[in-house]
């Protein structure tokens, strides 16, 4: 099978972990007789500087021509640190999913064994949490109309959902719970929010054509709160842009590391598959950066944009061998052997190989 493939290192350390998962997904390939074909194409700081938007109609082209995308991570100080900057490149990740009809967030949460000790968690309760976070992503607050008035001094955005929106949404996220453990939490603040009143009146419309899965409405407070007091609970996890965007940033803690959550963005056009674990500018350059995440993220490529399950499944249990044996990056080491990127990147390709 040939793999065509949109590579986006994009900022920070970027490019450092999509060269790991670019070896992963090379290794998977030579095993199982396929051809990747990679294009590249810049995103975010790199882009704006190239070019002058953090998301070039060049780089949209290729995404479009693509059959899956690996993305990398965006962000870089010169701009955070400036509040005048007119383009930022978080702007390139927004109009990507906007532009691509991105509007679903798929992060896996699954804790390993061998590093359940890692989380700040105490360790029962982590101990074989499993849930996946589905969030919408082109919707909400953060699309929405904003602006200033008054002078300046009075700000505010807009949190605008449509019927469809929340709809195909939904029906994605009971589509997984069928296909896990026939749970499903919707997330929302309907105590407060009217748009959270639509997201809860049409999932009780839907919920009697899921007659196998049991639905359940948790307000984001809670959530934030259940999510630590007992994350075995849930299986899968459904809620709008922003809680959502906040929730999975509290869920990744479950695990012990950022450094291990890939996540998958999915929608009308090519998915894009990326580490959740941002840009982290002090690391770049410095090959210490985990790519575990990127790799996993490889991982749901192969699983969610070719079907290829047993593919994503030899990534998986390459990235938990090299966990188990404790050859990992400094974030994991534990106050063992510390290795580097590249090496942790060629202990995986490696073991994919010969397994």
């Amino acid at each position: 099978m040939k793999l065509n493939i949109a590579k986006l290192p994009g900022d920070g350390i970027g490019p450092e972990v999509v060269a790991q998962a670019v070896k992963a997904v090379d290794a998977v390939c030579a095993r199982f007789g396929h051809e990747a074909v990679y294009t590249f194409a810049p995103v975010g700081a790199c882009a704006i500087e190239a070019t002058g938007s953090a998301y070039p109609d060049s780089t949209h082209q290729v995404c479009l021509e693509s059959d899956a995308v690996l993305f990398g991570a965006v962000g870089d100080p010169k701009y955070d640190n400036d509040p005048t900057a007119k383009v930022r490149p978080e702007q390139g990740l927004l109009a990507m999913r906007k532009q691509l009809g991105l509007y679903a967030n798929l992060r896996p949460v699954e804790t390993f064994e061998a590093l359940a000790h890692k989380s700040p968690l105490k360790e029962e309760l982590v101990r074989g949490a499993d849930f996946l976070c589905v969030r919408e992503l082109t919707g909400g607050m953060y699309f929405g109309e904003k602006g200033r008035r008054d002078g300046g001094d009075t700000a505010f955005d807009t949190n605008l959902y449509h019927r469809f929106e929340v709809e195909r949404i939904l029906k994605l996220a009971y589509e997984y719970a069928m296909r896990r453990r026939k749970h499903l939490t919707v997330v929302d603040k309907a105590n407060v929010l009217e748009s959270s009143r639509l997201w809860r009146q049409i999932a009780q419309e839907m919920a009697p054509q899921y007659p196998e899965v049991t639905t359940d409405y948790m307000y984001v407070d809670n959530a934030a709160m259940q999510l630590i007091r007992c994350p075995k609970w849930f299986d899968v996890l459904v809620t709008e842009n922003t809680f959502g965007d906040i929730l999975t940033d509290e869920a990744s803690c479950i695990t012990g590391s950022m450094g291990l959550l890939a996540s998958a963005s999915i929608g009308a056009h090519t998915g894009v598959f990326e580490p959740i674990h941002g840009s982290y500018p002090q690391a770049a350059g410095k090959d210490i950066a985990n790519p575990l995440a990127a790799i996993l993220s490889a991982a749901m490529m192969f699983e969610y944009a070719f079907g290829l399950m047993e593919e994503g499944r030899a990534i998986r249990e390459a990235v938990a061998a090299s966990i188990d044996s404790g050859f990992v990056t400094e974030d994991l080491a534990d106050g063992g052997a510390a290795h580097g990127t590249s090496e942790v990147g060629d202990w995986i390709a490696n073991r994919i190989k010969k397994s």
